[in-house]
């Protein structure tokens, strides 16, 4: 079953205009993420709004402000933002070409994938595609989504397009102000050559697979121990050197640079590992508790504060 698209419209080039997907390019489930409990009873907590004058408040008491100066606010109806609110044309207007290497990656923002919208938009989307692959120029166009007009970069990926989301000028910092007050040194032309040594044996292709998310790995490590009963293991932190010097280890680095890498390591099957089904485990061992005695998994059994009280008494 193909990908479900979160925005379907239109790609325009001057007077050329065809249907096209757009389709999430990241995965924000996969990210490693906790809920807050009640130490002892193991519910999860809620959140109060309060106000400091008249205490605990509904959300249909809230209303929102911009503070324009300290301690001064000017309140936004939402029919304020509805009068501001840019109409979707549900079109990508693209508005100008560049190289591939004009646009510092500073200004990139959120990545998705485009694809064409039916079997009648593939001609016009692939002859756009092939002509832009073959100048190896990026599409800069302008694009209304939640309100608001984007700015887009559009660059060939594959059978598809690769559509960014651009940060506006006043989004980003310039890094001047960071880096003034470094010192210009002339390096030594022995160092020089050391550190370009090094640069060159460790060049390669870039391959996104042989980065890991390790404390990821590790988290659910640690959740399948925890659930499985046993005690975690504790990872040491390497104890940094006491002395360091330059040329010493720029020496030691073209050593190492030059010994031949070990074969690397087998990859994992595709399937779910050991520490996925762990949490999985976890999450349906809580959801089968019923309230208020939801089971903690944290090693040693805590009881509620008032019942630790009883107890004393």
């Amino acid at each position: 079953m193909p990908p479900r698209a979160m925005w379907t419209g239109q790609l325009r080039l001057s007077l050329v205009t065809f249907g096209v997907r757009m389709y999430a390019a990241t995965e924000s489930t996969r990210r490693v993420a906790m809920n807050q409990l009640h130490e002892g009873c193991n519910q999860r907590v809620r959140q109060q709004l309060t106000c400091p004058v008249h205490g605990t408040i509904g959300r249909d008491e809230i209303v929102k402000g911009y503070e324009y100066e300290k301690g001064s606010y000017v309140i936004i109806t939402e029919e304020d933002l509805e009068t501001i609110r840019l109409e979707s044309t549900k079109a990508i207007e693209l508005v100008q070409f560049v190289d591939a290497n004009e646009i510092d990656p500073i200004y990139f923002n959120a990545p998705y994938f485009l694809g064409p919208d039916g079997p009648v938009a593939e001609e016009p989307f692939n002859v756009i595609r092939e002509a832009m692959g073959k100048a190896g120029k990026i599409g800069l166009g302008k694009v209304v989504m939640h309100g608001r007009e984007q700015v887009v970069a559009l660059k060939v990926d594959g059978r598809g397009f690769q559509l960014t989301t651009l940060r506006y000028p006043s989004e980003v910092r310039q890094g001047e102000q960071f880096f003034k007050d470094v010192r210009l040194i002339e390096p030594e032309a022995e160092m020089m050559q050391l550190a370009e040594s090094i640069i060159d044996k460790k060049t390669s292709k870039f391959d996104p697979d042989a980065f890991e998310d390790k404390y990821k790995e590790a988290f659910f490590e640690l959740v399948k121990q925890k659930v499985d009963g046993e005690t975690p293991v504790t990872v040491e932190d390497e104890e940094p050197a006491q002395s360091f010097n330059f040329m010493d280890a720029l020496r030691q680095s073209v050593e190492q640079s030059a010994a031949p890498a070990p074969p690397p390591a087998a990859k994992k099957p595709a399937g779910r590992s050991a520490s996925a089904k762990g949490a999985k485990k976890a999450s349906s061992k809580t959801a089968s508790k019923k309230k208020p005695a939801a089971k903690s998994v944290s090693g040693s059994k805590k009881a509620p504060k008032d019942a630790k009280k009883k107890r004393g008494a």
